[in-house]
């Protein structure tokens, strides 16, 4: 069961975001996400400066007085962000510490990497199960999901990795799980949603899937707009997000393509709630730059502007509804 909080219209909930972001438009020109475990910002500019040396204000602690140096704490540890990233088969994940949620997960999926390598790649053999490359206090833990009334969604799906049964219980990490609300959601139109992405290796020899969750504000009755969530887990410590984005990024092999260069880019974004099957995927469509925005991260910096076109003018982005609650009731 799903908690009744959070079953929002998606109707609504894509208004809130046309308000923030726009409408959908071809795919803009964005930077690339820093490198993981990187604080943010990069290090300390000009390095950490110790006593006799220049700090960042210009001022030379030989002749001040006081001799502050604040950069000083650095040399006891930088205190953060730190996110752990791990390298998988069909996956490069980032954990957020803060929320107990990946920050994102990158995949590559080819028409080849779909198909099943015998009797490997089965979900059945499959568990979830706790990340111990995370250190103990951040760590999201299997009690934590228990009753919470929201499925351990998958932010690289299982069904992605069939090639290789070590590739498919990899997706079984808490690392790569989210709160989501389950029927109407992630068994539901979020699974056909992935399912879009897989069909595209039918018109494209690579495709590369970055998927996260949001947490986005919402306009509160006395007109202010605030951020809110809820956290399960006991103690309380896994954040719900109210949204989940996939930025999709399709390309075609050189030898099948004139235009081997050119990377065919959509961006989406859609509320953690109930959503219609009747719902087109096109309502939730976003910039790529709007993306960017929202979730910190810069995309596809490296890649010409002239070399991005619009995936969704390229190919028909619609979903197919397929049955798929009977091999994910029990997530």
């Amino acid at each position: 069961m799903f908690k009744q909080g959070v079953t929002i219209p998606a109707i609504s909930l894509s208004g809130a975001a046309l308000f923030f972001w726009g409408s959908s438009s071809s795919t803009p020109a964005s930077p690339a996400p820093a490198a993981p475990g990187t604080p943010l910002g990069g290090a300390y500019p000009g390095g950490f400066p110790s006593n006799g040396k220049s700090n960042n204000s210009g001022v030379s602690n030989k002749t001040n007085p006081t001799a502050v140096n604040p950069a000083e704490f650095f040399k006891y540890g930088f205190p953060g962000p730190v996110h752990d990233m791990a390298t998988h088969q069909e996956f490069v994940s980032v954990f957020d510490r803060q929320t107990r949620n990946p920050y994102y997960v990158v995949e590559h999926i080819t028409p080849e990497s779909l198909k099943r390598n015998g009797d490997s790649g089965d979900r059945k053999n499959s568990v979830f199960k706790e990340d111990e490359s995370i250190p103990d206090k951040f760590r999201a833990r299997l009690r934590d999901y228990f009753r919470s009334g929201y499925d351990r969604g998958h932010q690289a799906p299982a069904a992605n990795a069939k090639f290789s049964q070590v590739a498919m219980d990899e997706t079984f990490y808490l690392s790569n799980m989210s709160p989501q609300v389950g029927a109407g959601f992630n068994r539901d139109y979020w699974a056909h949603f992935e399912d879009f992405c897989r069909r595209l290796t039918g018109d494209y020899n690579s495709v590369r899937i970055v998927t996260g969750p949001l947490y986005l504000p919402k306009k509160c009755e006395d007109g202010k707009y605030r951020v809110s969530y809820e956290v399960i887990g006991n103690p309380p410590n896994i954040a719900v997000p109210t949204h989940f984005f996939k930025l999709v990024v399709a390309e075609k092999n050189k030898k099948k393509s004139s235009n081997s260069e050119d990377l065919a880019i959509a961006a989406f974004v859609m509320p953690n709630a109930i959503i219609s099957n009747e719902t087109p995927l096109r309502t939730f469509e976003v910039p790529v730059e709007s993306l960017e925005k929202s979730s910190g991260l810069e995309f596809l910096k490296q890649v010409p502007n002239g070399n991005k076109k619009a995936l969704c003018k390229e190919v028909t982005c619609e979903i197919i509804v397929r049955e798929f609650n009977n091999a994910l009731q029990k997530k």
